[in-house]
């Protein structure tokens, strides 16, 4: 079993930034994967980031990347994104979610991922 929870989702203007964190317990948690989705309102929940059991393999979306960075420090069992030049269409519910195995195609689906955090809502402004 892993729990996550996130933290450091608030109200940001557009062009600004916001460092959202996962922490985690149960399962030794360097053994996990961890990806970030988001789902506004209406629509469906979409795949951000997604990062590796060492941290050394990353995959993003089209539509954040060159702005979001995806880390981790499994010595503090946290995975973290760091959003910046935020848009007003990156507002949602930002999850963190976690998979006991890395496929680079699969890591865009929520499907593979089988333990989520509860959510923390971004909102930009225009």
């Amino acid at each position: 079993q892993v729990q996550l929870v996130e933290s450091g989702g608030g109200l940001v203007q557009a062009g600004g930034s916001l460092r959202l964190s996962c922490a985690a317990s149960g399962r030794t948690f360097s053994s996990v994967c961890v990806g970030w989705f988001r789902q506004a309102p209406g629509k469906e929940r979409e795949f951000v980031a997604a990062i590796n059991w060492s941290g050394g393999v990353t995959k993003y979306a089209d539509s954040v990347k060159g702005r979001f960075t995806i880390t981790r420090d499994n010595a503090k069992n946290a995975v973290y994104l760091q959003m910046n030049s935020l848009k007003p269409e990156d507002t949602a519910v930002y999850y963190c979610a976690a998979s006991l195995q890395w496929r680079s195609d699969a890591m865009v689906l929520a499907s593979w991922y089988t333990y989520w955090g509860q959510g923390t809502q971004v909102t930009v402004s225009s």
